[in-house]
Parts: structure tokens; sequence; C-alpha cells
């Protein structure tokens, strides 16, 4: 009997296979392998196209179509494999970041951001004319 425990090993297993298949087809013959096209249109189209499944995934989600989660997800899956094996990343890699963070905060957190230190406001020390309405036309107060 499976249980709940068993699901994130089978998604680890799952990715790493498809990790595996994306490297074997990555130097196929582009005319017949969707794979091999997208690496040799480099990581720019590779980078697009994680982002219109991202996009769609987001639009099933919000219109309440589960099943074309499911669907674009898994595509979404598939193009961000294709984009780490491009930069040369690794499933184990981005699991060992996850595993990091876990320890740190726990697996449902995601990191903060590092703050960016304010920016200075600008101090004027000059005054600047100030315009009054006459009528229609604008002059300026001395």
């Amino acid at each position: 009997m499976e249980t709940s425990f068993d699901y994130p090993i089978r998604m680890g297993d799952s990715l790493d296979r498809l990790y595996v298949a994306v490297i074997a087809a990555k130097d196929l013959d582009p005319a017949v392998s969707r794979t091999a096209r997208l690496f040799q249109r480099g990581p720019a189209k590779m980078a697009k196209k994680l982002a219109e499944e991202a996009i769609e995934v987001v639009i099933d989600a919000v219109n309440g179509k589960p099943e074309a989660v499911i669907s674009e997800s898994a595509d979404l899956l598939y193009n961000l494999t294709v984009l780490w094996a491009s930069a040369g990343v690794s499933p184990a890699q981005v699991w060992a970041e996850m595993d990091r963070r876990e320890e740190m905060l726990g697996i449902a957190e995601k990191l903060p951001k590092p703050r960016k230190a304010a920016k200075p406001v600008a101090v004027h020390t000059a005054r600047r004319p100030i315009a009054a309405a006459e009528g229609r036309r604008l002059r300026k107060l001395s």
C-alpha cells in the first residue's frame, strides 16, 4: 500500500528519469525530437517555453480547471528540466538546495530575499518657484 511518504520519492525519481531522458535526447535529430529542437534553439527559447507553460498553469488554476493544471504542470516540469540540463544544473543539485532550505525553515517555506538598502531620500534646500492660477493663465510668483 502506498503512503503519502512514498510520493516525494516517486516525484524525485520521475524528475531524475526525465532529466536523464532529456540529456539523452539533446543531441538527437531536431526534426524528430522536441528536446533536440529546444537545445538547438538555445536557452532563450527554452526560457520562453518555460514561461509560457507557467502562465498556462496559472490561467488554468485561476479558471478552476484542475485537469488542465495537471497537464500543463507536466509540460512545465518537462521544460524546467530542459532548462536545467542546458544550464548544467542537475536535479540532485536542486534537491540538495531544497534539503538545505528545509533544515533552515521547514519544507513549506521559501527563503526570504535579502532586503535591499533603502534608497536615500533627496533633500532639496533651494525653493522652487510656485505657480498660481490666475484666470486661465499660470504665472510664477516671486
